[in-house]
């Protein structure tokens, strides 16, 4: 099925579920020009399912760049690892905030893939990032 079938009830549930927030980036919905996808974290390419625990809510961004990819290189161990799962995994527990709270920080090897693959600091989210904590916004509880 493509993203396309997906019913509204579901794409209502992901972005609730989501807080209106990225799932990757933590970017907010509500200060974005573009509008946020519910995005397969298996592609259907891989035989991804459309059940509620494979579908993650995210900004066009991170959704683009993810694409169908489900693994990504990590840097320092040298290695290719899979992606951040936000259905099975813990953001906390891969990634962190600057000091500024304007850059993420990966904590482990797929937390460095991760950014690095979605591109998680570009320069607009930097930029967005810093007038969000400056409106005291950013970064999300």
């Amino acid at each position: 099925m493509s993203k396309k079938s997906l019913s509204n009830a579901y794409r209502i549930f992901v972005r609730t579920r989501a807080k209106g927030h990225c799932e990757y980036c933590m970017s907010r919905d509500d200060c974005s020009t573009n509008p946020f996808d519910t995005e397969h974290i298996i592609s259907t390419a891989h035989n991804g399912t459309d059940e509620l625990d494979n579908l993650a809510y995210a900004c066009s961004g991170c959704n683009g760049y993810k694409f169908t990819k489900i693994e990504g290189y990590d840097t320092v161990s040298e290695r290719f690892v899979s992606l951040f799962n936000p259905r099975t995994q813990l953001w906390n527990d891969h990634f962190f905030w600057n000091n500024t709270a304007t850059l993420i920080v990966g904590k482990t090897p797929i937390g460095r893939a991760t950014i690095d693959t979605l591109k998680m600091n570009r320069p607009p989210l930097i930029n967005l990032r810093k007038a969000m904590v400056l409106l005291g916004i950013h970064p999300p509880k």
